[in-house]
């Protein structure tokens, strides 16, 4: 399965090591795998498309990463309704405000600010 938004790579079903084409099966006895596709929306109303290899419900996540916001995806649209909004995605800064509060926040502030003062 190819992620269309970015750092995921992934194979192709049904494709074998060294062919020609990386998507290109050229075994002639090779059968097409059937695929499935699963629609998931994200609590801002976006629809992702994904496409899987026909599994067992159990195996197809039920959460996908919207490719327009970055946001958590239901394949169920009730994250569309507003549901589960505190799952929403995080930023860098969001997960370094939960390690710190204000005042180390600023304590390492003014550290780093004297280091660079005294390099200048």
């Amino acid at each position: 399965m190819l992620h269309i938004s970015g750092g995921f790579s992934g194979t192709r079903v049904g494709v074998t090591a060294g062919g020609r084409s990386p998507i290109r099966n050229d075994n002639p006895d090779a059968e097409p795998v059937a695929r499935i596709r699963i629609s998931y929306w994200c609590a801002s109303g976006h629809e992702t498309t994904a496409v899987f290899a026909q599994l067992p419900q159990a195996q197809i996540p039920v959460y996908w990463d919207c490719i327009r916001c970055g946001k958590k995806a239901s394949s169920t649209q009730g994250l569309a309704d507003g549901a589960g909004a505190g799952d929403l995605y995080k930023s860098h800064l969001d997960y370094v405000k939960e390690r710190r509060t204000a005042e180390e926040g600023e304590e390492l502030l003014s550290v780093a600010l004297a280091k660079h003062r005294q390099s200048s």
